[in-house]
């Protein structure tokens, strides 16, 4: 298993970037085994949460080991807290980074997929949020979207105080993060809106796995998420069993996640809800 850390000239964010990626392609083939076919790689560029950067999933859980297993390809970026979005008042482009420069740069680099049904988002916490609104922006680029405990947040956001205990929840930081809260609502990155968006225009939708640990405080946004989206007629898979918000949780359900994504069937584009619980 190669884990690779590269550095690469992000046109959108104006500055080298840090990147770790899980590359499959060096796995020891004993004599009677079959060799490997050699193809480009399916491809989950899997983003952090806050306070994390690019080594956290390969620290905090056994990714690179199923990686391996499965012979998926690992894109892991640093999100700086700034949520993956885009925002033109602070010329931060993060959005622009995943869903653009991200994706280009690896598939430029390293034998790679190019295929909408072999190319696949996700994230936990803070990344689960820009999974899910990138995933939906460029939703001609991933065909799957896998979110952990994903920070569906929207509504306390737009309640958000100056003067909260949390740094990371004050107003001002929410703004520098979003910029005018006055229009988060129906943007690119309001993930709801997004969904209504690619319906009314016909485009297709990403599959969504959902999980959630009903410990969590993040539970109830993340139910609400997952009943709007059956609701909404788009193929949802979702899991939740005890857990809170930390590694423990995340390193069981990345494998299951992982589990969930395709070994070859087509993507679909809107289906039924599936629901399972532990």
């Amino acid at each position: 298993m190669a884990l690779i850390q590269a550095d690469f000239f992000s046109p959108s964010l104006m500055r080298t970037v840090t990147i770790n990626v899980i590359l499959p392609t060096d796995k020891m083939v004993f004599p009677g085994m079959p060799v490997p076919e050699k193809k480009p790689l399916k491809t989950l560029y899997l983003l952090h949460g806050i306070f994390g950067n690019y080594t956290d999933w390969v620290t905090g859980t056994r990714l690179q080991a199923w990686a391996q297993d499965k012979g998926l390809c690992v894109v892991m970026p640093s999100g700086e807290n700034r949520f993956y979005v885009d925002n033109p008042e602070s010329e931060n482009y993060y959005g622009k980074f995943i869903g653009e420069d991200l994706v280009n740069f690896t598939r430029d680099t390293f034998r790679l997929s190019d295929k909408r049904e072999d190319t696949f988002i996700g994230g936990l916490s803070m990344g689960g949020y820009g999974a899910i609104v990138n995933g939906l922006k460029y939703s001609e680029t991933f065909g799957r979207v896998v979110m952990l405990s994903a920070g569906m947040i929207l509504e306390r956001v737009l309640a958000s105080k100056p003067d909260d205990p949390m740094p990371t929840h004050r107003r001002g930081f929410y703004q520098s993060v979003f910029g005018d809260l006055d229009q988060l609502r129906g943007s690119d990155k309001d993930y709801k809106a997004l969904v209504l968006k690619l319906k009314k225009e016909g485009k297709p939708i990403p599959e969504i796995y959902m999980c959630c640990g009903t410990e969590d405080f993040l539970y109830e946004p993340n139910c609400d998420y997952r009943d709007f989206l059956i609701g909404e007629g788009v193929s949802v898979t979702w899991e939740e069993g005890p857990g809170i918000h930390n590694w423990t949780f995340w390193d069981t359900y990345i494998k299951k996640a992982l589990d969930w994504l395709p070994l070859g069937e087509e993507v679909k584009g809107i289906g039924s809800g599936n629901v399972r619980k532990q």
